[in-house]
């Protein structure tokens, strides 16, 4: 299969990219800069030049595919209705050339659009006024995709992929508590995430692209909820630092933002039950302890940048 990726130089996308062609696909993949471009074609992948506003390019690209992989998402966050409509234009974009095709158009969203407080499935609703609402425009816009012949779905992504050299919400912990001398939690730290290695997300994206039905909804999720606590005393014990509660006050000063103290203190559960039966898709990477624990994140000096 030919297949256009956006964000395939990203974070996750260059696992995602790499599994692809080693199951014998062809990528194409959008690239806006020269390193972007040079890390695509270390992976085996063709270097498609543009970007999310250019849609001349997204289109073109799309045209030219037997399936669209769309990762890539980006934006001023403080500025979340421009961040929505650049996504929704972009997925509008990449889907037209693919209508009545029968042809697969994967996007991506993040399983904190699900309701807090309650582990969550694939067939609940998200939450139109939960912490992440911003995402649910996207996914919207790509599943109805599937009443116009094409085989749409979407992906929703545990907050937490790790892997190496992840320095997304996992790596922020560690580097707030290098940077503090504390491995910090709020409240209790019972509230919990869902988690997933970066290399069982990115077979995961394969079989969405090789065989999820039109309209399916994925949560990319290993495990369904670890408490931020054990991910604080497990940092705690790497770094030799102890642990500490905060209240939510305490935490909006202590973390990078407040709205990053409210992603830390969110419990957030969600099941991927059916997401694997769906697809016959096994996770069989590392846990996110174990990756801690045993993994880059500990290890790298304080002066690096994660």
């Amino acid at each position: 299969m030919r297949v256009f990726v956006t964000g395939g130089s990203g974070l996750t996308g260059p696992a995602v990219v790499a599994e692809l062609v080693t199951a014998g696909h062809t990528v194409t993949g959008l690239a806006r800069s020269d390193a972007a471009a040079a890390r695509l074609e270390s992976l085996g992948a063709t270097p498609h030049r543009g970007s999310l506003e250019d849609l001349d390019s997204l289109r073109s690209g799309a045209e030219a595919a037997d399936g669209v992989l769309h990762m890539a998402y980006g934006g001023d966050f403080t500025d979340l209705d421009d961040m929505m409509r650049r996504d929704r234009t972009a997925i509008e974009t990449l889907g037209r050339p693919l209508e009545h095709s029968g042809k697969p158009f994967v996007s991506t969203s993040g399983t904190l659009v699900m309701p807090a407080g309650r582990e969550s499935t694939e067939k609940d609703e998200p939450d139109t006024a939960g912490i992440a609402a911003f995402r649910i425009v996207g996914e919207r816009a790509c599943l109805g995709f599937a009443a116009r012949g094409v085989r749409a779905s979407v992906v929703r992504l545990a907050p937490t992929v790790h892997g190496p050299g992840d320095y997304g919400f996992i790596g922020m912990l560690v580097a707030t508590a290098r940077r503090t001398g504390v491995s910090a939690y709020v409240g209790d730290g019972g509230n919990r995430w869902p988690a997933v290695h970066r290399l069982d997300a990115a077979t995961l994206f394969r079989l969405a692209l090789e065989k999820a039905p039109a309209g399916s909804v994925l949560h990319g999720v290993a495990e369904n909820g670890v408490t931020l606590k054990s991910i604080a005393e497990t940092i705690a014990q790497g770094l030799d630092l102890p642990t500490v509660s905060l209240t939510p006050d305490e935490a909006a000063a202590h973390f990078p933002s407040p709205f990053m103290a409210t992603v830390y203190g969110i419990d957030a559960p969600v099941s991927g039950s059916h997401t694997q039966e769906l697809l016959g898709w096994t996770p069989t990477h590392p846990t996110l302890l174990d990756d801690l624990e045993h993994g880059d994140y500990l290890a790298t000096p304080a002066s690096s940048p994660r």
